[in-house]
């Protein structure tokens, strides 16, 4: 996909699989199994998905997957596996290597969005895209470094400690980050994880994060039980897809298994798919 001088694509940095009940929070299990049916350990399949972009002098990755740092025993818990490969792989499939990436930006420094940024080689840690520069909000750093105990286990700090003595740019608020790519900090999931949105002429896109992290979750009371404050997610996924349809936004899910992104249309009141659109994942 073209948007403005930006190609975008998507790619499945890996899957894994998080417990059904805690991805949709009140909502009753016959009701999300519909269309997001449970392993035998009721977890739901998800896919950790990350956008290269490539235009005007920079080759960007927005967001870095879950990375290859689990031991046996977080990755049998959550399912982890990469089926297409790493991300250093796919990347050099679409003829990128490590040191072309010139920017990260990472929406928020959770595991499974951040965790390909940091990786162990001979037992020792390194970044694993060293000449880039990686693009976080202030809020989100600080509270990485001191989560509740209710989301600590969703931050590892081998993921991002690195990034504190390399080119890390630490952003406060709306922020334009380069022309025509734009982050906007939300906060019910957790403090300041950004949107990403990206605009050119008429073409515009919105990458949503764990605001709406899957087709399911464009129903109002569809709510992550990992949010931190879930009545603020609501009233963010009020504010966000009805804009989102109003500008014809392709809105981009961070882990919907099957499907990059779709247009919606409000009908009474509701976010609705219009059509699904695969950018190339």
């Amino acid at each position: 996909m073209q948007i403005g001088p930006y190609t975008v694509e998507s790619i499945i940095e890996g899957r894994f699989g998080l417990d059904g009940g805690a991805m949709f929070g009140i909502v009753p299990s016959p009701l999300w199994r519909r269309t997001n049916p449970a392993d035998q350990r009721n977890r739901i399949e998800l896919a950790a998905r990350v956008l290269l972009l490539r235009g005007n002098g920079r080759t960007i990755l927005v967001e870095t997957g879950l990375g290859d740092k689990f031991d046996d025993k977080r990755a049998d818990i959550f399912a982890v596996r990469h089926p297409d490969g790493s991300l250093l792989q796919q990347l050099e499939q679409r003829g990128v290597a490590p040191a072309d990436v010139t920017d990260v930006v990472l929406t928020h420094l959770h595991f499974d969005h951040c965790g390909g940024t940091t990786r162990r080689l001979a037992g020792e840690l390194e970044l694993v895209f060293p000449a880039a520069d990686h693009h976080v909000q202030r809020r989100q750093w600080e509270w990485a470094h001191a989560p509740t105990d209710k989301d600590a286990g969703s931050f590892r700090a081998e993921d991002f400690a690195l990034l504190a003595d390399a080119s890390l740019h630490l952003i406060d608020g709306d922020s334009e980050l380069f022309a025509g790519i734009t982050v906007h900090p939300v906060d019910g999931h957790t403090a300041a994880m950004q949107l990403v949105s990206i605009a050119g002429g008429t073409d515009r896109l919105l990458l949503c994060a764990d605001l709406v992290p899957t087709r399911s979750h464009l129903r109002w009371p569809y709510i992550m039980a990992y949010d931190n404050q879930p009545l603020i997610t609501l009233r963010e996924k009020q504010h966000w897809l009805p804009q989102a349809a109003t500008r014809h936004d392709l809105l981009v899910f961070g882990h919907d298994p099957l499907v990059d992104g779709a247009y919606l249309v409000m009908d009474e009141g509701k976010a609705i798919v219009q059509a699904e659109v695969s950018l190339g994942g």
